[in-house]
């Protein structure tokens, strides 16, 4: 194996290993975010309520089809934003048998408490870099997204 070959070898493997690093990263401070809404929210029921908060009113089926769960794990996930208050249910305008979901007032704004709490933090964290680099990363982050984005 070439010099170059080894190289590039070499750096492939590093990328998987910080783009490993970077998801574990992120299941933490999904955890987080989600204890950060109520404390005994799971980061799917999280998930499943920034979904709302940003495509509702949508049927439990699309929720189903959005996350690849069943429609027992969705309905168990979304009672539990119900109790909490955090999501309610409507009828549906166009066809009164079905019922739509949707973020409340109170889920929105925890979300919106949440996301400037992060957003914060995260804008701390990177002050030292500069505006080109941020950029740079930005678009080789995007890049390496769209590169990948049939797995």
């Amino acid at each position: 194996m070439s010099t170059s070959t080894r190289t590039r070898y070499d750096d492939l493997r590093s990328i998987e290993t910080e783009v490993g690093t970077l998801i574990r990263r992120v299941k933490r401070v999904m955890g987080e975010r989600a204890r950060e809404i109520h404390p005994d929210l799971h980061p799917i029921t999280y998930f499943i309520l920034t979904h709302l908060a940003m495509h509702g009113p949508l049927r439990g089926a699309d929720l189903s089809d959005a996350f690849g769960m069943d429609k027992g794990g969705v309905s168990r996930q979304v009672q539990t934003l119900v109790d909490l208050g955090l999501v309610e249910r409507q009828p549906n305008p166009e066809d009164r048998r079905a019922i739509l979901l949707d973020a409340t007032e109170e889920g929105r704004e925890r979300l919106r408490t949440v996301a400037r709490s992060r957003s914060d933090r995260f804008d701390e964290r990177l002050a030292h870099w500069s505006d080109t680099e941020l950029s740079t990363f930005a678009r080789q982050l995007a890049s390496y997204n769209r590169a990948l984005s049939d797995d």
